[in-house]
């Protein structure tokens, strides 16, 4: 049986993670702030069938300890700050917990046993202001916000202990993947669980930023899959993963509005508060290598994803759709 360790097991790819190595019988340890108990809202199904330890990101002794008592073959650190737009106002926290506590992870690796397999989300953000698109492997950064910046970093020191150290050390550069697990403070849940407040008459607006924004929008469990087979390769490598398609916010509003039956029209509002300082290019994924390498072809397309989400939403208030 594989023994792995998950850090940030109870956030949306850490808990769809959990449950996937579950199933390929895995023993699954997961780390979890002590700040976040209570939060394992994610984890209810499993939490009897995982193993969580307590530690941080910011804290290299902690994470140096759990290492060292669980001894995994596979590491996937899916802990860190990974709102965009958040990390405008804590850049500081952004630059420690999502870019110095990637190197802080991989030297306690190196030292503790320099065989254990990690893998690295990094971020479509770090395209940023790209003249390029769609973007793989092979394409510049130009991040545009602190969360991105870090991700660079993060995958920089990668690439670096890899080649350095001959570690085992994968990297998934995600697109947007999105779920009903998702807080309500990335627009898309915002978006849902709005929109089946008001059908619901729980709520009377949906107040949003930039809805012109194109995104290429993928499901997060089809996501975790990839990473699990990225892991599983004879070579550790990059990867793009993204489904290839955008969809304005727009659009994601028109769709869930209309799969209640109801008019977007009569309840957007727009806030320019909701801006963030920079933007992004169109950011547009080429997973052509993850595709021929282990077959990655993303199934949940927009509007299954849309759906998917809306279900979960009206399902939690006891909405029925009549649609």
């Amino acid at each position: 049986m594989k023994r792995t360790l998950i850090l940030g097991i109870n956030g949306q790819d850490g808990s769809y993670l959990a449950e996937i190595l579950l199933q390929k019988g895995y023993e699954v340890h997961g780390l979890i702030r002590r700040s976040a108990t209570g939060n394992l809202t994610n984890l209810e199904p499993i939490l009897s069938r995982v193993m969580l330890h307590y530690g941080d990101l910011a804290d290299p002794i902690s994470l140096a300890r759990i290492i060292n008592e669980v001894r995994p073959e596979e590491i996937y650190n899916e802990a860190d700050q990974d709102h965009a737009g958040i990390s405008f106002k804590i850049p500081a926290y952004n630059f420690d917990i999502t870019g110095s506590a990637v190197g802080r992870l991989l030297e306690i690796v190196r030292q503790v046993d320099s065989s254990i397999k990690i893998f690295q989300p990094v971020t479509s953000n770090m395209f940023g202001n790209t003249t390029i698109c769609p973007q793989n492997e092979e394409t510049p950064f130009s991040p545009m916000n602190p969360y991105s910046c870090a991700k660079v970093f993060a995958l920089n020191l990668c690439q670096m202990y890899r080649k350095a150290y001959g570690m085992f050390i994968s990297v998934g550069i995600f697109f947007n993947h999105e779920s009903p697990r998702r807080t309500e403070s990335y627009v898309t849940r915002k978006i849902t669980n709005t929109v089946s407040k008001i059908k619901a008459g729980l709520a009377s607006e949906l107040v949003l930023g930039d809805t012109s924004a194109q995104i290429d929008w993928g499901y997060a469990r089809e996501y975790m899959e990839a990473a699990w087979n990225i892991m599983q390769l004879e070579q550790p490598d990059d990867f793009v993963i993204g489904t290839g398609e955008v969809h304005s916010v727009e659009e994601f509003v028109n769709e869930a509005f209309h799969y209640i039956g109801m008019d977007s029209k009569r309840f957007v509002k727009s806030d320019s508060a909701l801006l963030r300082p920079a933007q992004n290019s169109l950011l547009k994924a080429d997973s052509t290598k993850a595709k021929k390498t282990f077959g990655f072809e993303p199934k949940v397309r927009f509007k299954e994803l849309v759906k998917i989400m809306m279900d979960h939403d009206l399902e939690k208030l006891g909405v029925k759709n009549n649609r």
